[in-house]
């Protein structure tokens, strides 16, 4: 199998090994590796969610090309997602600095004034 196509489960939970998670569906394990996975799969919601839908693969022959277009496609989105998060940090530090030279401007002309009103009046 591809190496590639074994990251479905690269950020997830390392309790289960993508290869044992493939062989599992495809009916490659022996009966106490079955067991073990089950457990694994007891205990990990996610886990149990991702085999229930790769096992909702009608075709099981496709199921890497299935598995490989899914990685695709959430890479794709989280790249989306991380760029529009960096598209928006740029404003808002730019906001900061006109913020805070426009309070120092007006912080600096009400001494001014001030110095000059008090020089007035003495």
């Amino acid at each position: 199998m591809n190496k590639d196509l074994l990251n479905i489960l690269s950020n997830s939970s390392k309790d289960i090994d993508n290869q044992q998670l493939m062989d599992y569906l495809a009916g490659k394990l022996s009966e106490n590796e079955k067991r073990e996975v089950e457990m694994q799969l007891a205990d990990n919601e996610f886990l149990n969610d991702a085999l229930e839908g790769l096992e909702n693969v009608k075709d099981k022959k496709n199921i890497n090309v299935f598995v490989e277009q899914l990685n695709r496609e959430l890479q794709k989105k989280l790249l989306r997602k991380k760029l529009k998060k960096q598209k928006r940090k740029l404003p808002h530090q730019r906001w900061i600095y006109v913020a805070i030279i426009v309070i120092l401007a007006l912080v600096i002309l009400t001494w001014f004034m001030i110095m000059k009103y008090q020089r007035q009046k003495g």
